[in-house]
């Protein structure tokens, strides 16, 4: 046999090693069920509870309530204080928009529907007042609205749905 021939032979029988224990593997790591060691998947449990963990910090931060007793109206007039008020809601929604990736997209819609609701609130009810209001006015309509009508805040409902979510986790 020549050098050419022999070469071909040791790849051949190299690839077939190689094959062979490819296939092996695979099939052990189909056997035990998850492509990643068992530390990772504790890794992962976490980093997705960790996440719920913010979303329910973030749905707090964003609540109506949370954000009247956190922004005192103070000197400014309505305007002022409806913007306020939204960006804080952007804000803390922008700075836990990676936890999507750890939570369901059911969790993540519930959230977020959490966000758009409570701005639509405020703006609805600064549209409502005159230009010269006082933020105080403002936040005055709000706590009425709350107390009056309970459930026109989805806030409870967010919350409920991620603390379940977060059970099936555990």
């Amino acid at each position: 046999m020549d050098n050419d021939t022999l070469l071909w032979v040791a790849l051949v029988i190299v690839a077939i090693v190689v094959g062979i224990y490819l296939i092996f593997w695979f099939k052990e790591r189909k056997d035990n069920g998850s492509a990643q060691p068992a530390g990772q998947d504790t890794n992962i449990l976490h980093l997705k509870l960790q996440a719920y963990e913010r979303m329910v910090l973030l749905s707090e931060r964003i609540s109506l309530p949370s954000l009247l007793s956190r922004i005192p109206a103070g000197d400014m007039n309505v305007r002022q204080f409806q913007v306020m008020l939204t960006q804080q809601i952007r804000n803390e929604f922008e700075h836990n928009i990676t936890q999507q990736i750890y939570v369901t997209s059911e969790a993540w819609q519930a959230v977020s529907n959490l966000k758009e609701q409570n701005i639509y609130i405020i703006n609805n009810l600064a549209s409502g007042l005159s230009a010269d209001a006082k933020g105080s006015d403002l936040a005055r309509m709000m706590m009425e609205l709350l107390n009056t009508d309970p459930k026109v805040s989805l806030h409870p409902v967010v919350l409920e749905a991620l603390n379940h979510e977060a059970k099936r986790l555990m």
